[in-house]
C-alpha cells in the first residue's frame, strides 16, 4: 500500500524524483534522520539547532509541544533551506493529546471498536493543533504478562480484539485521508512479540516458535496495514534470535513483500545502534547497513544512519540506490500528508485559547465509564443508591489527579485531570465526606493509618482508592511482583478490619496480584488509568447514574506463579484434575485464574439464551448468521456485552481451547429481551500451519457466546466447516 494514491500520487512522484535528483547525501540522510526537540524522553536527548533544520541534516522532529515554535521551524525549512523540503513534527499521542482518554489497556475493556475509532480521531484533531503530523500510535503487543509494564499500553491478551483496535485506531488517527488538516499518520508499533519480553522484562530477549509468532503476534500488524497505517515500527526484542531492527526476514520478506506495505518503517528509539549490543553488527556502520537492507527507513534518535550510513556505503555494505529508496518512502509519507501543499496546516497556537474542547472531554468521560470493570460486588453493595449519609473516601489514589492519565499522557498539563475524590465529592452533595490518604502510594510509613481507620469507623460506607502510580507502568516499568506498593495492603487490612462496608477503586496499569483483597473486601472496581475524566466517570459507578459495562479484556491470575496465563492457551494431554495426581496442576495454587478474560459484572443480570446457527454447516467464502437472545432480569438499565468464540476440536495440529471471533453488544432496559446477531467468516477459521501458511480444514467447530471466557457461562453448539 502506499501513502500517495489517486491523480495527486503522479505529481508527488514527480516532485520526489526531482528531489531525489537534487539532494546531497547528507540531505538524504536528514531526510532519514529523527531527533527529538524540547522534550527530553527515553535514555538520552539531542537538541535540534535550527542549523540542521536550514542545511537539511534533520528532516523530522519528536515531541515539540509548542504549535506556535512548529510553525517557526517549519518555515525554516520551507523558506531558508535550500530544497524546502517540510519537516514531519511527531509524537508519542497515545491515548489522547490535551484532553486524556482512559489507556489502551482500559479502553480494550469497553469492547468497542467505535470507541476507539472515536477517542483515536479526537486525539488526532488535538495533535494535528498542536502541530503533530505522525503519532507513534496504536501500539499492538499482544500481552500475557503483568509483570511488563507496557502491557498499560496495549489492548491485552487477545490478537483477535487487538487487531479489531489497531483498526479502529488506524482509522481515528488517520481519519479522511492524510492530507485532511486534522489527520495524522498513525505508526502501528511495535513488530512485534514485544509483549513476550522473558520474565516480563522490559527489552529482554523473546522466545516463541514460529508459527505462534505468526498466527499471534504478527496478526494485529497485518490488520493495521490491511487498514492502511502510514507507518510501522520494529520492536527493541528479537524473532528466532535475529533482534527486529534488522529482521529482513520479517520487515522485508513479510511486511513489504507478502502483505505489500509500501509506507515507512521508523526505529524505536535507538533501536538500529542497539544492534551492536544485540550482537549482530561490529559498529554503527554495519548495523546502519543491516537496518537499510531490512528495510527501515527513519532512524529515531539514533547514530546509525546520520554517522554510519556514509561509512557503511564507503565500505560498500550498503548502495546508495538503497539509501535513495528509504528516502523516497519518507518523501512520499511527506507529501500523503499534504506538507509539500500546505506545509503550516497543522498547528494552530489559539486552538486551545478557550480551554478543554467541550465535545472532546464529554467522550473522554464516556470512554472512562465503560472502561470501569466491575469485578465483584457482593450483596450488592454497590451501587450506593440511596447515598449514605455518611462517607469515608480513603487510600492515596483518591487525591491524586495527575495520576489518572497514566503514562505516555505527555501534553495534558499535570492538574488536568479530575481526581476520584473530586468526583466522589460532586456526585455525593449531600454526603458528609471525610477523606484521608492513609499512606502514599509507594513507600512512606504506616503513621497516617491510624486517621484513616477513624474515618472508616466513624463511616457508613468506605471507599478505599489504591493502585499503583502512573509512573509503574509503561516503558521501562517493569514489576517483577505486581502487588499492591507500599504499605497499601496495610492500610486495606486495617480498614476492612473496622467491619465497615469497603469498595475498592483500584488503579492501575496491569492486573493487580492481592487475591486476598478481591476476597475480604465488599466490591472492587478495577478503573485502571481513566484519564482526563476519572473522577467523575467512578462517581457515575458507585451512584448508580451509570451501570457497568467493562470487560477484562486480560486473564486476571491468582498469582504470578500462574503466569502466563491466559484465555487462548492449547489443550493438554493431562488436563488438571484435582482428584488425579498425574495432571497439569499446582500442588499449591488453583489452575484457574482469579478472574477469566471477559470478566465483568453489571447492577442487573443479563442472561444469554437460545444459541441458534442459520446453516449446520459452512464452506470456504460463506458467512454464516449465528444469533442469541440476551434479557435483563435485573432492575436497571443497562449495556451488556457478549463474546463468539470458536474452537477446532481435531486439527492437523492442537489448536486453542478458545478462540475470539466477534463482539455483540445490547442496551436493555429492565425486563427487555432482544436478539444479537453475530457473523462468523468461514475463512476466518483458517489458521498457521507448520509452514507458516494459513491452511482451512474441513471438520467439526465448536462455537461458543457467553459474557467471558468461563466454561459454565458459554452456550455452545457445533457446525460443520465443508
Amino acid at each position: 500500500m502506499s501513502p500517495t494514491t489517486g491523480s495527486s500520487a503522479e505529481g508527488s512522484e514527480q516532485r520526489i524524483d526531482g528531489l531525489l535528483a537534487a539532494m546531497t547525501l547528507e540531505e538524504k540522510l536528514g531526510q532519514l534522520t529523527l531527533r527529538t526537540a524540547d522534550l527530553v524522553s527515553g535514555p538520552k536527548a539531542s537538541e535540534v539547532g535550527t542549523d540542521d533544520i536550514r542545511t537539511g541534516r534533520v528532516g523530522s522532529l519528536l515531541h515539540l509541544r509548542d504549535a506556535g515554535r512548529a510553525l517557526e521551524i517549519q518555515r525554516i525549512a520551507v523558506e531558508a533551506s535550500r530544497l524546502a523540503i517540510p519537516v514531519l513534527f511527531t509524537g508519542d499521542v497515545l491515548h489522547g493529546e490535551r484532553t486524556v482518554f482512559p489507556i489502551p489497556l482500559g479502553e480494550a475493556a469497553a469492547f468497542d471498536p467505535d470507541l476507539w475509532r472515536r477517542t483515536a480521531r479526537a486525539a488526532a484533531v488535538e495533535a494535528a493543533a498542536d502541530g503533530i503530523a505522525l503519532t507513534f500510535a496504536p501500539m499492538l503487543d499482544v500481552s500475557r504478562d503483568p509483570r511488563w509494564g507496557r502491557i498499560a499500553e496495549c489492548a491485552g491478551e487477545d490478537h483477535w480484539l487487538t487487531a479489531r483496535f489497531a483498526a479502529a485506531k488506524v482509522a481515528g488517527f488517520q481519519g479522511k485521508g492524510l492530507a485532511d488538516r486534522q489527520s495524522i499518520a498513525a505508526t502501528a508499533k511495535h513488530l512485534a512479540g514485544y509483549g513476550l519480553a522473558m520474565a516480563g522484562r522490559d527489552y529482554a530477549t523473546v522466545e516463541v516458535s514460529d508459527r505462534t509468532f505468526h498466527e499471534v503476534y504478527l496478526a494485529p500488524f497485518a490488520a493495521a496495514v490491511a487498514a492502511g497505517t502510514a507507518c510501522l515500527m520494529p520492536a527493541f526484542t528479537d524473532q528466532a534470535a535475529v533482534p527486529m531492527h534488522g529482521n529482513a526476514r520479517i520487515l522485508r520478506d513479510v511486511v513489504r513483500d507478502t502483505w505489500g506495505f509500501e509506507g515507512v518503517i521508523v526505529s524505536d528509539y535507538g533501536g538500529i545502534d542497539e544492534l551492536v549490543q544485540h550482537g549482530v553488527a561490529e559498529d554503527l556502520a554495519h548495523a546502519a547497513a543491516i537496518a537499510l537492507q531490512a528495510g527501515i527507513d527513519i532512524d529515531l534518535m539514533g547514530e546509525a544512519y546520520p554517522k554510519g550510513l556514509p561509512e557503511a556505503l564507503a565500505r560498500g555494505l550498503v548502495a546508495e540506490a538503497d539509501v535513495d529508496r528509504s528516502v523516497r518512502r519518507v518523501l512520499a509519507l511527506k507529501a500523503a500528508l499534504g506538507l509539500f501543499d500546505d506545509p503550516y496546516g497543522r498547528g494552530d497556537p489559539a486552538f486551545f485559547s478557550r480551554g478543554p474542547i467541550p465535545a472532546h472531554r464529554k467522550l473522554a468521560l464516556e470512554a472512562a465509564q465503560k472502561s470501569i470493570v466491575l469485578v465483584t460486588n457482593r450483596d450488592a453493595v454497590l451501587p450506593l443508591d440511596p447515598a449514605p449519609a455518611t462517607l469515608a473516601v480513603i487510600g492515596p489514589l483518591a487525591d491524586a489527579a495527575p495520576e489518572m492519565l497514566g503514562p505516555w499522557a505527555m501534553y495534558a498539563a499535570p492538574d488536568h485531570a479530575v481526581s476520584l475524590l473530586t468526583g466522589i465529592e460532586a456526585a455525593f452533595a449531600g454526603t458528609r465526606i471525610r477523606h484521608e490518604p492513609g499512606c502514599s502510594i509507594e513507600g512512606g510509613d504506616e503513621t497516617a493509618i491510624a486517621a484513616a481507620v477513624a474515618a472508616a469507623r466513624e463511616a457508613d460506607r468506605v471507599i478505599l482508592c489504591l493502585g499503583e502510580a502512573l509512573s509503574m507502568s509503561g516503558e521501562a516499568n517493569s514489576r517483577g511482583n505486581p502487588v499492591l506498593p507500599g504499605h497499601q495492603a496495610a492500610l486495606a487490612r486495617a480498614v476492612i478490619d473496622t467491619g465497615k462496608p469497603v469498595v475498592v477503586v483500584l488503579s492501575c496499569g496491569r492486573p493487580i496480584l492481592e487475591p486476598w483483597l478481591f476476597e475480604a473486601v465488599d466490591a472492587v472496581l478495577v478503573t485502571w488509568f481513566l484519564g482526563s475524566e476519572a473522577g467523575h466517570a467512578v462517581a457515575d459507578v458507585l451512584t448508580g447514574s451509570v451501570n457497568p459495562s467493562g470487560r477484562l479484556p486480560v486473564t486476571w491470575p491468582v498469582a504470578l506463579g500462574q503466569v502466563p496465563i491466559f484465555m487462548g492457551r492449547l489443550p493438554t494431554g493431562r488436563p488438571a484434575r484435582t482428584s488425579e495426581h498425574y495432571t497439569a496442576k499446582y500442588q499449591d495454587l488453583p489452575v484457574d485464574p482469579l478472574f477469566a478474560f471477559g470478566h465483568g459484572l453489571s447492577y442487573s443480570r443479563f442472561e444469554p439464551s437460545n444459541l441458534q446457527v442459520e446453516s449446520r454447516t459452512i464452506a470456504p467464502g460463506e458467512t454464516l448468521q449465528i444469533t442469541v437472545d440476551v434479557t435483563n432480569h435485573g432492575p436497571r438499565a443497562g449495556e451488556t456485552t457478549l463474546l463468539l468464540f470458536s474452537r477446532d476440536p481435531v486439527a492437523s495440529i492442537s489448536r486453542p481451547l478458545l478462540e475470539l471471533r466477534g463482539i455483540g453488544k445490547a442496551t436493555l432496559e429492565p425486563g427487555e429481551k432482544t436478539t444479537l446477531a453475530f457473523e462468523l467468516v468461514a475463512d476466518d477459521l483458517a489458521f498457521i500451519g507448520p509452514d507458516l501458511q494459513p491452511r482451512l480444514e474441513p471438520g467439526a467447530i465448536d462455537l461458543f457466546v457467553g459474557p467471558s471466557a468461563e466454561a459454565n457461562r458459554l452456550l455452545g453448539t457445533r457446525i460443520e466447516l465443508r
